[in-house]
């Protein structure tokens, strides 16, 4: 952890990754914003004195620590000052089968979506008004080519006009976790700051993860899927087989790395399948899940204590599903407020020697 102290809010905040990785890197959380009852349990759960179930939504209203609804924020008054901004705004709208489903039900997508693309510029008023030092956001891969590149234009366009230098690149975490999840990362710095920070040429190590690695050594029933799903989901596969692309269930690889969760996994579990040798496969448990996003690690690492998982299979799920890869964030956060703080001593001597 970095002896070098700031300041950050956490938006979108969903199970807390981001929070993890800046905390980790030396920071302080003076605000968070999650939408979603069931991670809000989650997050009060893992980094608040008090623990809000989801059967008791109301008690966020007003929460000195946690915030609900972003579009409901008043800036000014709820929001105090802070240095960095980090958020993994909502990432459907954005992605190659968000765009697709959509399209297939004559939903609009991207900036369009009214409900989630607009989100991104609850971040730009955030920005505006409190011109904090800098910013780490995070999103699909696939935000780079959504409407033939126009969207991630304007929202480039719209970070520059607004004071800031950025950067960008896209990861895969599975040089970290057992987990191939290629993810966009924007960073950003204000202009007159002068900060030399460029994530793209950021190189992350390769630790070769393996997924035998994270998974438990006993695994209750509940976790095989029924012979009726298994039948269906081969019977998917191999319809898909003959039509000539690769649709269908995988069954993940012990020495290697497994496909990204989504947060439909809760559905069948077909993108990850564990085989034990028995009628039908298994899915990951919730704590096998924490760990193919580094939540277990990371979090055991900066608190001393195992990160709590009070939800339902179904919602826990759905959360990692949704959240970032902690370790590849930690390293970028950290990254980042070095390259910031390595800045600010520069100015500091150059001052001094005036």
């Amino acid at each position: 952890m970095s002896n070098q102290k700031f300041k950050f809010i956490d938006l979108f905040a969903g199970i807390g990754g981001f929070r993890i990785a800046f905390e980790s890197a030396g920071g302080e959380c003076v605000f968070s914003s999650e939408i979603n009852k069931f991670a809000r349990h989650t997050y009060t759960a893992n980094y608040h004195k008090e623990t809000i179930h989801w059967k008791d939504a109301e008690k966020i209203d007003n929460h000195e620590e946690l915030f609900g609804d972003i579009r409901k924020v008043d800036i000014e008054k709820d929001i105090p000052d802070f240095d960095i901004l980090a958020a993994g705004f909502p990432c459907p709208t954005f992605s190659l089968a968000g765009v697709s489903k959509r399209n297939s039900l004559g939903r609009k997508h991207g900036f369009d979506d009214e409900e989630k693309g607009q989100l991104f510029f609850e971040i730009v008023k955030i920005l505006e008004k409190k011109q904090p030092k800098g910013f780490l956001l995070e999103n699909v891969k696939n935000l780079v080519n959504h409407n033939k590149g126009q969207t991630f234009q304007v929202i480039k366009n719209t970070l520059n006009d607004l004071g800031y230098d950025i950067s960008f690149k896209v990861f895969d975490a599975a040089k970290l976790v057992p987990q191939h999840r290629e993810r966009i990362l924007i960073a950003g710095f204000r202009k007159d700051l002068q900060i030399d920070f460029d994530l793209s040429e950021l190189v992350i190590k390769d630790r070769k993860p393996k997924l035998k690695d994270i998974l438990e050594d006993e695994v209750d029933d509940k976790y095989f899927i029924s012979e009726k799903l298994w039948d269906y989901l081969k019977a998917y596969k191999e319809k898909h087989r003959k039509r000539g692309n690769g649709f269908g269930f995988s069954i993940a690889d012990k020495e290697g790395v497994t496909r990204t969760m989504s947060a439909r996994y809760h559905k069948d579990g077909s993108e990850i399948l564990i085989d034990e040798g028995r009628d039908t496969p298994r899915m990951l448990t919730e704590k096998e899940a924490s760990k193919l996003f580094g939540f277990q690690e990371e979090y055991q690492k900066l608190y001393g204590e195992e990160f709590e998982i009070p939800v339902s299979k179904t919602q826990a799920y759905q959360q990692f599903g949704n959240s970032v890869c902690v370790p590849l964030v930690r390293i970028v956060a950290e990254n980042m407020m070095q390259a910031f703080f390595q800045q600010s001593k520069s100015e500091m001597k150059e001052a001094v020697n005036l």
